[in-house]
């Protein structure tokens, strides 16, 4: 065979240097068969997956939607009974989906137990709504539901440090208030000064992004009036009804809150005759009552405790000095107190460097495992299981 002969040979592809004076038809091997079989199987599969809804959930699995933020923990699962489903004197069902095949479960709760959905948390339930010609007051449900339960954020139950930021002032300024419910993280409680604007979209607004919140109630402070809360403070001087009258028209200016939170008040908090009436009707509402710490004599916490309402009281505030250095080292001291005593609350107000700094500290300590909760989540409630 002459060199020519040999090339031509060497070029062609493996498998057909046959003579063409030799024609002959052969089967490729098992293998290639096997090989492309598997490859428009794996095509084939993957291009179902991708054209699907809701890839890899069937349909029966979608019992009622899962409520965003409410995604248990390992732990959490592995500790909770694995009922099929379980149905509640209302007729709601809280239901276990059974694992898919990767091994990790879906959960479906009955939103009323474990907070809201966020696309519906900024709605008010209505089973819980007094309605007066001032305006929607909050009220236990005819169930025994309270505010303080429904409107809560939930949290992980976790027994590490845990600090509550509550951030006051909101609906005052309109730019700050924007400001701080975007930036935020959502663990932030918010607290709406009920003599603000807008209270209602900003109410709104804030529940939709994850937040819980309370209202402010003007108080009267020991130099009243030459520091002045604002219209419709409740004082030491007016009757039971009067302040009534005024507590209710703070508590009409919007929905969804689980408690409230003093505005000033140095003096009413530790007036017996005046606070008592006050801390009574929240607990009959079933909201909270989160004191400021404006007071060392505050009688909040012995008259909650007679009520049986939820009360939680402020460790400090952040920023009485706006620098955002203080601020931080102010966050830093919260830090140091929730791992002493496995909890703090802190509080500041809606300026642009209290929400800018609280933002970057929060993002910080998260990493040290620090987990920021609601406020809800620190309150001394009777009532709890």
């Amino acid at each position: 065979m002459d060199s020519k002969a040999e090339r031509s040979e060497i070029e062609q592809p493996l498998g057909l240097n046959v003579r063409r004076g030799r024609p002959r038809f052969s089967f490729p091997p098992l293998s290639v068969f096997a090989f492309w079989i598997a490859v428009l199987a794996v095509f084939g599969t993957s291009t179902a997956i991708a054209l699907r809804d809701r890839p890899f959930r069937s349909a029966t699995q979608a019992v009622v939607s899962v409520p965003q933020e409410q995604t248990a923990t390992a732990s959490q699962q592995a500790s909770r009974p694995q009922p099929t489903e379980t149905r509640t004197d209302g007729g709601a069902s809280i239901i276990r989906v059974p694992p898919p095949a990767s091994g990790t479960s879906v959960e479906v709760f009955d939103p009323s137990a474990k907070g809201q959905n966020l696309r519906v948390a900024h709605l008010p339930d209505r089973a819980l709504i007094q309605e007066t010609e001032l305006g929607p007051l909050p009220v236990r449900g005819a169930d025994g539901r309270r505010p303080f339960d429904v409107y809560a954020r939930p949290w992980s139950g976790a027994r590490g440090a845990r600090i509550a930021i509550v951030i006051g002032g909101l609906a005052v300024s309109q730019t700050g208030t924007q400001e701080a419910i975007a930036s935020l993280p959502a663990e932030v409680t918010l607290a709406f000064a009920s003599g603000g604007n807008s209270i209602d979209r900003w109410m709104q607004t804030a529940r939709q992004k994850g937040h819980e919140i309370l209202m402010q109630v003007p108080m009267e402070p020991f130099d009243y009036p030459n520091v002045d809360p604002g219209k419709n403070t409740l004082t030491v001087d007016a009757g039971a009804s009067e302040n009534a009258q005024r507590l209710h028209v703070a508590l009409s200016r919007t929905t969804n809150y689980v408690g409230v939170m003093n505005y000033l008040g140095g003096r009413f908090v530790t007036e017996n005759a005046a606070m008592k009436p006050f801390m009574d009707e929240l607990a009959a509402r079933g909201l909270m009552f989160l004191d400021d710490g404006t007071s060392a004599r505050s009688m909040a916490e012995e008259l909650a405790a007679g009520a049986r309402g939820p009360y939680a009281a402020a460790d400090l505030h952040i920023d009485k000095t706006r620098d955002r250095g203080d601020i931080l080292k102010k966050l830093d001291e919260a830090e140091r107190t929730a791992r002493a005593k496995g909890y703090a609350i802190a509080i500041g107000s809606a300026f642009q460097g209290t929400v800018s700094a609280v933002t970057e500290w929060i993002a910080e300590a998260r990493k040290r495992g620090i987990e920021v909760v609601p406020i809800s989540a620190l309150a001394n409630d009777p009532e709890a299981g």
